[in-house]
């Protein structure tokens, strides 16, 4: 150092200064001078705020800064961007880019890879971009049509305004009151009644049980009889009444001849006749059959 004389010394120091600045800077951007980066273009209608060192993301990885914005005033090309991406990045050929922005005002890139394994984008080609509103775009969307509901909700409003000032609504609400006091006090006597049944149902199983016993016994008494011996003793029952009617109705027999002879009818009528006229008589003149006398007088 010596040797160099003040002039030199103070270039020297100035060369080092521009050098630590030019690198300070670059880092202050974002940029890495070290880092090898492949050039890319992306396209836009609206860079939305977009500017130099905003990073690159791809599936939420940082590939890349953007190194420059191309703005063209006559306004026949879209705004152009120029950005670097790491030289190990491969960009399938149908990939675009979208600018997101969050609620704090943060803007940055972010690369929709596409499907296809076997086509690139080459550095230096133009990928084409479009704007992402992220949920600020969507709330702005949203405005016409909140727009276009306010009159109708000031009409519902309106309306239940009334609906709430009349005074039928009040009576609707203490008849519910009404109504939900004695639903529950339904409620609780439907317990208690389910309780007494519940009490109720061992002794009903019992019950049960007992009449189940009872048939079984009664099933295996009737598996026990005897049904055939029976059914031929009343086949033989059935035969005896056949015979006996059979025999009634025959003239053959002292009842058959009692049930079909009418003289023995006649004879029994006329039997009865005589014997009515002589009781008839008798209750008359009881004197001519039976005679009393103290004196010995005979009455004639």
């Amino acid at each position: 150092m010596k040797g160099f004389t003040k002039e030199v010394k103070i270039a020297l120091v100035a060369i080092v200064g521009v050098i630590i600045l030019f690198f300070g800077m670059n880092f202050l951007k974002g940029l890495n001078v070290f880092s090898s980066t492949d050039d890319y273009y992306i396209e836009f209608k609206d860079i939305s705020g977009l500017s130099t060192s905003s990073p690159i993301y791809a599936d939420g990885f940082k590939v890349g800064t953007v190194k420059d914005v191309i703005y063209d005033y006559s306004g026949d090309h879209p705004t152009r961007v120029l950005v670097g991406l790491d030289k190990a990045m491969r960009i399938p050929a149908g990939s675009t880019a979208e600018i997101e922005s969050d609620f704090m005002g943060n803007i940055k890139v972010n690369l929709l890879l596409a499907n296809n394994p076997r086509e690139r984008v080459m550095p230096g080609s133009t990928i084409k971009g479009y704007v992402n509103g992220g949920a600020l775009g969507k709330a702005a969307d949203m405005i016409p049509t909140i727009e276009k509901m306010l009159p109708k909700l000031d009409s519902i409003l309106g309306s239940l305004n009334t609906l709430l000032a009349d005074p039928a609504l009040a009576q609707s609400l203490h008849n519910v009151q009404t109504i939900t006091g004695n639903l529950t006090t339904s409620t609780a006597e439907l317990n208690k009644l389910m309780a007494s049944l519940n009490k109720g149902v061992p002794v009903m199983m019992a019950k049960a049980d007992g009449v189940l016993d009872n048939t079984n016994k009664l099933t295996s008494n009737l598996a026990q009889l005897d049904i055939q011996n029976t059914m031929q003793q009343v086949d033989q029952t059935i035969n005896n009444v056949k015979e006996l009617t059979a025999k009634l109705n025959s003239n053959n027999g002292t009842l058959g001849l009692l049930m079909n002879d009418p003289s023995l009818y006649n004879n029994l009528n006329s039997t009865m006749c005589s014997a009515d006229s002589l009781l008839t008589n008798l209750r008359q003149h009881p004197k001519r059959y039976v005679h009393f006398s103290l004196f010995g007088k005979k009455d004639k």
